[in-house]
């Protein structure tokens, strides 16, 4: 038995898009160690996308905006396979269309729409699969970490925030009838397909990997390693936390290199 123990245990993983992806990251460390993975996607089209990835594994279309779509996804995961350990949530989307702008310029409805898709969905969800996830399983989202304040990122910061938030209340909400653990893992700057879309991204990545105690930018695979942790039965003491993965970079403020750099004379 490995020390995980996730072998033949059956995952839900939700916001799979592309092979760079947290999502798939996660995935494929769950199948490395002998877990059935079973996923959500946004569309067909996006189902049509990844079928090279995932082969023969289930896959269920559900846009996470839509109620009605969660619910149903919750009643055809029950239905169809039954129980689930564990639950990834990795869904986050936010409108960038017209560009940077001030916080405070941010339109009400492009804050709700993301607010539904990138935190409540996941209250929506985890009501769904109540009766779905077992008594012990674990849920784990994908939030961020130091990186929140950052100007180009907007209005998704609080967000994510909001997210963080909704699991430590969901694990509470859930311990009056299971044992089931909802945490984050809140990683630092990430070099996916979906990031590329955040405006101004590329330079907050260069300067966050600078920011990193080894000087080496954080890689997706080691957010994808603690989220499966984090899944397993090794991690039961931890409930309603967020865990920050983002190689000691909020630690490192007055970084020896950056500094010099900053006072460098004009």
């Amino acid at each position: 038995m490995s020390f995980l123990n996730i072998e033949k245990k059956r995952f839900l993983v939700t916001g799979l898009s592309n092979k760079k992806s947290v999502a798939w990251a996660v995935a494929k460390t769950l199948m490395e160690e002998g877990a059935e993975v079973i996923f959500s996607v946004r569309s067909e089209e996006r189902k049509a996308a990844v079928s090279s990835l995932i082969g023969d594994a289930p896959v269920y279309v559900c846009d996470f905006e839509k109620a009605e779509e969660i619910q149903a996804l919750g009643k055809s995961v029950t239905e169809d396979v039954g129980t689930i350990s564990g639950l990834v949530h990795s869904v986050a989307f936010a409108n960038y269309s017209e560009g940077l702008k001030a916080f405070h310029e941010t339109k009400r409805e492009d804050f709700l729409q993301a607010t539904q898709i990138s935190a409540f969905s996941l209250v929506e969800l985890a009501n769904a699969l109540k009766p779905a996830l077992e008594q012990n399983a674990s849920v784990v989202a994908i939030g961020i970490s130091s990186y929140v304040t950052a100007a180009s990122y907007g209005y998704m910061s609080p967000i994510k925030m909001a997210l963080e938030g909704c699991t430590r209340f969901l694990a509470k909400s859930f311990s009056k009838d299971t044992q089931v653990r909802f945490n984050t893992v809140n990683a630092g700057p990430l070099k996916t397909k979906s990031s590329a879309g955040i405006p101004g991204y590329l330079n907050n990545y260069l300067f966050g990997e600078k920011m990193t105690m080894r000087k080496q930018a954080l890689k997706t695979q080691e957010v994808a390693d603690t989220v499966v942790y984090l899944l397993s039965e090794r991690s039961s003491g931890i409930n309603a936390q967020g865990i920050v993965v983002n190689a000691g970079m909020d630690w490192n403020y007055f970084d020896e290199e950056l500094v010099a750099l900053a006072m460098r004379p004009e």
